[in-house]
């Protein structure tokens, strides 16, 4: 089969998933969500760019919605790393490769001659500019239940990072730094005897990471614990500083 006819046919059999999700209807904007700017440098088509864009941004929302929806006694810390997991991009090619998403999508000479079809930032980029044609033509709810689609599997395991204890988290977490385990310190407590607040800070290797408040020590360590955690997501996510 010619290359074009099983491109068009690869977009004709997603474009028929995508309205069993979403509803029936045309999704104008499809195609350019599905070309790659290596295809778009060699003609006139627009790439998926800017359509990624704005789907990184609906599908953000998306994802915290139905988060907050889902879990309403979820603090942020939890919620944060919950999104994290399921709008990375290995999470967004995990649903593309269970779609052949890769199939769909036009790409230049070169591109098509290596592997960028398969790669996970092609496909996650993909899925991303997907979200976005969606949004603009059925709206934020055909943008929710398509967003609801992708993120169905990642979710089940987001659901067991809502459920674990924020101690038990970070103990994995440093053991698998090959540090020791964490250490619970009461700082202070204020309050009157019968209704106190305690401050504790985890130390792990003689390093403070995190300190937490609670009516109790037990939830001051789990509060310095999910400290600890965020601060160490929010690390992750930081900008790396390069040299001029």
């Amino acid at each position: 089969m010619p290359e074009s006819e099983a491109l068009a046919l690869a977009r004709a059999t997603l474009r028929a998933y995508v309205e069993s999700v979403v509803g029936p209807g045309e999704v104008p904007r499809l195609e350019e969500a599905l070309t790659h700017p290596s295809f778009a440098n060699e003609s006139t088509a627009p790439d998926n760019q800017r359509l990624e864009f704005l789907g990184d941004a609906v599908l953000g929302l998306c994802v915290s919605e139905l988060l907050s929806a889902t879990y309403p006694d979820a603090d942020e810390g939890v919620l944060t790393r919950m999104r994290s997991s399921l709008v990375n991009a290995e999470a967004l090619a995990q649903w593309a490769r269970a779609r052949a998403l890769g199939d769909c999508i036009a790409l230049g000479r070169g591109a098509r001659a290596g592997s960028e079809r398969e790669r996970t930032n092609v496909l996650a980029d993909a899925v991303e500019a997907l979200v976005a044609a969606v949004y603009l033509s059925r709206g934020p709810d055909g943008a929710r239940k398509l967003v609801e689609d992708v993120v169905r599997e990642p979710l089940k395991e987001a659901e067991r990072l809502a459920s674990r204890d924020p101690k038990s988290l970070l103990q994995e977490l440093v053991q698998g730094k090959g540090l020791p385990a964490p250490v619970y310190r009461v700082r202070a407590s204020r309050g009157p005897q019968h209704d106190p607040v305690f401050e504790v800070e985890v130390v792990v290797d003689g390093q403070p990471l995190g300190v937490g408040e609670g009516r109790s020590k037990r939830l001051a360590e789990r509060a310095a614990a999910q400290a600890a955690l965020d601060a160490d997501e929010a690390a992750k996510r930081a900008p790396v500083a390069t040299e001029d």
